[in-house]
């Protein structure tokens, strides 16, 4: 059910739904519950559990169904049971009537206000409870108004960069549980990863006992809808650490409770990286950036519109102009470059040219001033209004640059000779010669480098990796520098077939190969005619 206005805080997502609505599928919900050994086989009477957002209601009145049961079986009064251990909140208003008229359906006639309350979880005052279970709002840092950022800011210790709400929702839940209490969340899995998540991760590892992490990511029928979340069910308990872990990882929802777990070293103060790293042999292995290459992200403008356009010629000097690339251009296993270019409002020097000195790009650039100078980045600099997020480096363009977009469907990696700019949903990587990027774009491309990064990264709904900075750099290949003639001539002449079967036995090969002693290697200058000023 879709908030009313006045109650729809975080806004509407593209599909009318509003941002942190996204519902739990009910497979999902009993198996949840199963792991908190909250069935109806136990007795229930004494057992406290807490929904924190209950949305229309998936779980409370699956708990309710079990305490009921349990009450039939063990011979205690459910509607005490009911009013003294059960306990849900949500900030709307209309899911909590919601909630409160499907209980009605079932035969539940409850005065529910004191465990039903329509309020903002994160502000309230909770009881201590041994049982937490529930799908928090999906609600990004973007999304949540202003009044409240402070006070989050000011309440939460985890509330960490540009955390996702849900994080303060883990915070708040964890620091509710009875010793021994157990704790099952369903939500994106980015805070196991991201920056965002440190606090949060520091916090679990130090206080309490990491159980189980289950990732969904290839599961697309976790929810009731569509969405790309990044899901994963984590169970944490209120107790002294264990030595490991348990994880597993499903594709569907029908194998939830079929799928063989993996016992895994459990992670220390907020580095969970062995709990995604596939096991690893690391002889003769190096970084991107020990070998002496640089992985950097394209440009952002601040306003594609505006310095992005395949209309630019005749309308602006042509010495402004670059040639760009962006994600949907490397679609279909090939490049497919749209004819758009990027305005450059930057000297070789790195300085801002003199408008007065292109009268075609003055009168096209004070055209949008009122948009550009709107603009953040202007705020900073009137006087510099025209000037883009990211300083423009035009020799970038001329230099051969492996290109990964942030989120592709492609197997291929593909290597930019020197013919174009990359825009801001491009990573890019630098350094050496053409072949040696074309070696290292091979290496990427296989299985053993792909395994990595779905170790490590999220993956959307479909399965498809993320290309990001963070997660290039913690990729380990082979020192290009150091394999044989023979591997690397294989590995060129299979790369420019992009023949990925054959790149992975060749993969194979130099794994097995003895190891030659590789040093770490600075990196390699970038060749670019200007420096930085302000």
């Amino acid at each position: 059910m879709q908030a009313s206005s006045e109650n729809n805080r975080y806004g509407l997502r593209s599909s009318g739904v509003q941002h942190g609505d996204v519902f739990t599928s009910p497979v999902v919900v009993a198996y949840m519950l199963d792991m908190l050994n909250y069935t109806p086989d136990r007795d229930l009477s004494d057992v406290s559990i807490l929904e924190p957002s209950c949305g229309d209601g998936e779980f409370l009145i699956e708990i309710a169904i079990r305490l009921r049961e349990s009450s039939k079986k063990y011979g205690f009064d459910f509607t005490t049971a009911f009013h003294r251990n059960i306990f849900a909140y949500d900030i709307d208003p209309d899911k909590v009537e919601r909630c409160k008229e499907r209980l009605t359906d079932m035969g539940i006639s409850l005065d529910t206000s004191q465990n039903l309350k329509a309020a903002d979880f994160l502000l309230s005052e909770i009881p201590m409870v041994d049982c937490v279970v529930g799908n928090p709002p999906y609600v990004r840092y973007e999304q949540i108004p202003e009044s409240q950022l402070s006070i989050y800011k000011d309440t939460f210790k985890t509330f960490h960069y540009r955390a996702d709400l849900y994080v303060l929702f883990f915070e708040k839940t964890l620091k509710a549980l009875n010793p021994d209490g157990r704790h099952c969340f369903i939500c994106s899995n980015r805070w196991l990863k991201n920056e965002y998540g440190k606090k949060l991760r520091a916090m679990v590892s130090s206080s309490f006992r990491l159980e189980s992490i289950m990732s969904l990511e290839k599961a697309t029928d976790a929810f009731q809808e569509e969405v790309l979340a990044y899901p994963a069910i984590t169970m944490i308990q209120n107790s002294p650490k264990s030595e490991f872990v348990s994880y597993s990882e499903i594709r569907s929802v029908s194998e939830l409770g079929k799928v063989e777990s993996r016992l895994l070293k459990s992670p220390e103060s907020f580095d969970w990286s062995n709990i995604f790293s596939r096991v690893i042999n690391k002889a003769g292995l190096m970084t991107i950036e020990e070998m002496g290459f640089k992985v950097g992200i394209g440009v952002a403008t601040g306003a594609d519109s505006i310095y992005i356009s395949e209309k630019f010629s005749g309308t602006i000097e042509e010495e402004l102009l670059i040639p760009a690339l962006n994600a949907k251009d490397l679609t279909g296993d090939e490049v497919n470059w749209s004819g758009k270019y990027l305005l450059n409002p930057y000297r070789i020097s790195g300085r801002l040219i003199d408008l007065d000195e292109y009268p075609k790009a003055s009168a096209y650039l004070n055209k949008h001033k009122e948009r550009l100078a709107a603009r953040h980045v202007a705020k900073k600099s009137p006087d510099k209004w025209y000037k883009t997020i990211d300083r423009i480096m035009p020799g970038l363009k001329s230099m051969p640059k492996i290109l990964l977009p942030d989120i592709s469907g492609n197997r291929c990696v593909f290597v930019d000779e020197g013919h174009y700019y990359p825009l801001h949903n491009l990573y890019y990587v630098t350094g050496g010669s053409l072949e040696q990027l074309q070696i290292l774009a091979a290496l990427l491309m296989t299985d053993y480098v792909r395994n990595q990064l779905y170790a490590i990264t999220n993956c959307m709904n479909g399965g498809y990796p993320r290309w990001q900075s963070q997660y290039i750099k913690k990729l380990l290949v082979p020192d290009i520098h150091s394999i044989s003639e023979n591997h690397r001539l294989s590995l060129l002449e299979a790369y420019k077939n992009y023949d990925v079967v054959r790149l992975n036995k060749i993969m194979d090969s130099i794994l097995v190969a003895p190891a030659k002693p590789v040093r770490k290697r600075e990196p390699q200058a970038e060749q670019l005619s200007f420096v930085f000023s302000a």
